[in-house]
């Protein structure tokens, strides 16, 4: 690369698509979890990118691909300018992991009840080679720690329920922070956590956005938390991103019909009143037959279907600093009557 020459993007999704087989190989139907996603994050800009959607949206699905634990069926996904799945073979799933850590939703499923919590943090510390020795191991271990606002001597000799879901989850964001990974891809990390303590989840993101330089990918139902921490969000509906942008402009003014519908299930953004904004946010069930049904997912809901809404998948349109997936920013096609 020349000094002229800008940097490969961190991430980088081009027309990714991932579909799974439902029922036996000759009476089974085909899912589209992830339908023609394109997405770019920036190498030189660390972020809060949001993924967001109700169950069966996709974006659990998107987030596998992400890890490099689901691979794209048409597409592909590039880390740093190489295909992720070229990063694997020559480097290792484990160099790959070192790079992007991920942090699970429940953080009582990902400790052993019977293991005292430091021992993962020393096992992060020596698997991906950061000490030789649990000694040397402690103060990479502490210093993630401080990191997420606790210390070694607080989780020492502690089993997991001897902390709240809050304190366990910080510290499943220091053990992400270990191998100091350049992004970290969080699903649904406040949803198990109560609704007191997820500001202090999704203020620790920020930290490590604007304190440590990592890209957080966030993936989210709880469109409270995302308008709060993120910087630009992902609506997906059925597989497809549906509006994307700056987090502000999607959330205050929605453009697709469907974010429009998201924007009545949230509060009015009133950032200096947090309690509004630790509400649990549940959407709608996920409707099955909407994956299947041609064009766009939400035409049987929307209250501006047009004819070929029902026959054709819409392209991206460009709206202010957005992209929407929506014929009615078609200049120059037909309009609702």
């Amino acid at each position: 690369m020349t000094a002229t020459e800008p940097a490969a993007p961190l991430f980088e999704l081009d027309h990714a698509v991932v579909t799974f087989r439902i029922g036996s190989l000759l009476a089974g139907s085909r899912l589209v979890a992830v339908n023609d996603v394109s997405l770019r994050l920036a190498a030189d800009r660390p972020e809060i990118f949001t993924l967001a959607g109700e169950s069966g949206s996709g974006k659990t699905t998107l987030a596998r691909v992400l890890l490099g634990d689901q691979a794209p069926s048409q597409g592909e996904v590039r880390f740093q300018g190489t295909p992720v799945a070229e990063v694997i073979r020559a480097k290792g799933h484990a160099a790959f992991m070192q790079e992007v850590q991920p942090v699970f939703q429940n953080p009582f499923e990902t400790f052993n009840p019977l293991r005292h919590v430091q021992e993962y943090l020393f096992d992060t510390a020596l698997n991906f080679k950061i000490a030789k020795t649990r000694r040397e191991a402690a103060e990479p271990v502490d210093a993630a720690l401080r990191t997420v606002g606790l210390t070694l001597a607080e989780v020492q000799q502690r089993y997991p329920h001897e902390l709240s879901g809050g304190q366990l989850q910080r510290v499943s964001v220091a053990r992400a922070l270990i191998p100091k990974p350049k992004v970290i891809v969080a699903d649904e990390p406040v949803s198990m956590v109560d609704a007191s303590l997820r500001m202090e989840i999704v203020n620790v993101f920020k930290r490590l956005r604007d304190e440590e330089g990592v890209t957080v990918i966030y993936i989210t139902h709880d469109l409270a938390t995302a308008y709060y921490v993120s910087d630009r969000i992902a609506i997906m509906l059925r597989g497809f991103v549906v509006e994307s942008g700056p987090v502000e402009e999607v959330l205050d003014h929605p453009a697709h019909p469907y974010a429009q519908l998201l924007k009545e299930s949230i509060p009015e953004p009133v950032p200096e009143d947090k309690a509004s904004w630790t509400q649990q946010i549940t959407l709608g069930a996920t409707e099955a037959s909407e994956f299947n049904q041609a064009g766009c997912k939400f035409a049987s809901r929307c209250p501006s279907v047009m004819d070929r809404c029902r026959m054709s998948d819409p392209p991206d349109f460009p709206v202010g600093n957005r992209l929407v997936k929506c014929y009615l920013y078609d200049e120059a096609g037909e309009r609702p009557s």
